[in-house]
């Protein structure tokens, strides 16, 4: 019996490859293989989601082992986690949360790096598309898939990797932490501080007050006074992976092309004592204008 050809579903023509709008979202709701992700804590989900919308929030799965065992045991976790949503390859598959946050940038990047060629954002969240679509509290029925990826190792910086680029002109670490945790205030691992040689930016830097994604001559604009150079690869990394792949995006949609995510970030740098460390210094200035208490 012939096979149905499922139809490919186009990304908005105005918005990069992995973001789409209200607009696209109501212009392919019916699509038969569009697949939404609603990646926010279970209590939100059950409390409103969009209609058709499986739930999978990534917060609980950390994993910050990028070795070489590592990665092959969170790749085969991955597939495990798409297997049980329904994912098999095929389709298009939508991730959101209540913006553009980093709960829906994890989960598409890390369905992206296993070869997903259609994993993308619901840019601002169901507040983009409110004026359209009530939420619903029913979750959907779907039958679960043996989703098996073919990974993308262009998407991720292993431990061994990153520490042979430290310090090398070509390529530039992004430290997307909070400034407390960069500069040591706030610890979160053994150590303290930050990988040597990072540019240091908040990754809500990234996000506009309305909850979306910059504009990418924006994003250019707070990465060139930055330093950072489209020329260069950039890894970015935060504490563990996930507001390193918001940043990702980000720098992808500035017109950054050769971007990966070191997901085992300060999780696992900061817990090593074989690494190399830097401690920056906030400036006087910075000192001056830094609220009480740490962030």
């Amino acid at each position: 019996m012939k096979k149905t050809q499922q139809k490919k579903v186009a990304p908005a023509k105005s918005l990069p490859k992995f973001l789409v709008d209200a607009k696209w979202l109501k212009k392919h709701r019916a699509d038969k293989n569009l697949v939404l992700v609603d990646t926010r804590a279970a209590a939100n989900y059950h409390t409103g989601h969009l209609r058709g919308a499986r739930h999978f929030d990534p917060f609980p799965f950390h994993y910050y082992d990028s070795s070489a065992r590592g990665i092959a045991e969170f790749r085969a976790q991955l597939e495990w986690i798409f297997s049980a949503l329904g994912i098999s390859g095929r389709e298009t598959v939508v991730f959101y949360e209540d913006d553009s946050g980093m709960r829906a940038a994890r989960a598409a990047w890390a369905l992206e790096s296993m070869g997903h060629p259609r994993a993308w954002i619901l840019d601002g969240g169901p507040k983009a598309v409110s004026m359209t679509e009530k939420l619903t509290d029913k979750a959907p029925a779907f039958a679960p898939t043996n989703f098996r990826g073919k990974p993308r190792d262009d998407t991720l910086a292993p431990v061994a990797y990153l520490v042979d680029q430290v310090g090398r002109p070509e390529v530039q670490i992004f430290d997307v932490r909070s400034d407390a945790e960069f500069y040591g205030e706030r610890v979160r691992a053994r150590h303290g501080g930050a990988i040597p040689g990072a540019y240091h930016q908040d990754w809500v830097a990234a996000v506009s007050p309305e909850g979306r994604f910059k504009s990418a001559e924006e994003l250019r604009a707070q990465y060139a006074a930055l330093g950072l150079d489209p020329g260069c690869e950039v890894i970015p990394y935060c504490q563990g992976g996930y507001r390193a792949a918001h940043a990702y995006y980000a720098l992808r949609l500035a017109g950054f092309p050769r971007v990966r995510n070191y997901f085992g970030s300060w999780a696992e740098w900061g817990n090593r004592d074989d690494l190399p460390i830097d401690h920056p210094m906030r400036s006087s200035e910075q000192r001056q204008n830094k609220g009480p208490g740490p962030e």
